[in-house]
């Protein structure tokens, strides 16, 4: 069965002038156009291709690859806007169309947009909705400090919503943030926290006892590097430390303590020395 709006493995079974026909079973054939169509493609061969609709309405094929396929979510740019709605960049060269209907409030050229791409049930067209909430699920098992694919989504009082795996929504706090932050930015996140209404709070950092002892072996050959001192403390502001180490505030104290437990730093008023 094709996947519309997704890559398919198709097999050649006939050349034209104008491209190549692959079998698409019960849709028929399916044409490959003639700029998509490279020497070492023959008859017989299969090939993935992604499958979208041309201006007909009709199902097409192109070796092209698009920002993000149906069931994915992604941050878009408008291409042009008309009576009907707007048509989307994503990468290939027909755009993608978002009603006004699936519109939280009217798109403007130029600007960008989170939106989910859908077929819709209606019309068997390929489009995008930016009504992303009605698409996100509750998440069943996460567990603390595991990895995971973020898609910053847009700016609130707390911080930044996110779109976690494509598949959840998080939140990544003001004081987790220690980087600029922008919609459409995609980047690793960690699990900090799934809350009980099924959102889920996000840290940029590591997070465990095997990333604070991995920070505290860095912190310590710092300061052998560095005459045995570090300038910055449990004092010293957040944003000071993530530009020094690129790690938040919290892992910095933590390290500091794992490194004084094990008797190798003395903390002074305004840093840490190392132990002689």
């Amino acid at each position: 069965m094709l996947r519309l709006g997704d890559y398919n493995t198709l097999r050649i079974v006939k050349t034209v002038d104008f491209g190549l026909y692959l079998d698409g079973g019960e849709e028929g054939g399916i044409l490959l156009p003639q700029r998509y169509v490279t020497k070492d493609m023959h008859v017989g061969d299969e090939i993935e291709v992604f499958l979208y609709l041309d201006q007909e309405e009709r199902p097409v094929a192109t070796t092209e690859r698009p920002y993000a396929k149906v069931g994915e979510f992604a941050y878009l740019e408008v291409a042009w806007v008309n009576q009907f709605g707007a048509f989307l960049k994503w990468g290939l060269m027909k755009d993608l169309f978002c009603p006004f209907r699936e519109q939280k409030k009217r798109m403007e050229q130029g600007h960008s947009y989170i939106v989910y791409i859908k077929v819709d049930e209606d019309s068997y067209r390929l489009m995008a909705t930016a009504k992303v909430d009605k698409y996100l699920t509750t998440p069943e098992a996460l567990t603390h400090g595991t990895p995971v694919d973020v898609l910053v989504w847009q700016k609130t009082d707390l911080g930044f919503k996110a779109i976690v795996d494509n598949r959840y929504q998080g939140q990544i706090y003001e004081n987790q943030i220690f980087r600029p932050l922008h919609s459409g930015d995609r980047l690793t996140g960690y699990i900090d926290h799934v809350r009980q209404d099924g959102k889920i709070d996000l840290t940029l950092q590591p997070t465990g006892r095997q990333h604070t002892l991995d920070f505290a072996e860095i912190l310590l050959r710092y300061l052998y590097e560095n005459d045995g001192y570090c300038y910055l403390g449990d004092k010293s502001p957040a944003e000071l430390i993530y530009n020094s180490f690129q790690v938040s505030k919290k892992a910095f104290k933590k390290a500091i303590g794992d490194l004084y437990k094990r008797r190798l730093i003395t903390i002074e008023e305004e840093g840490i020395r190392l132990v002689k």
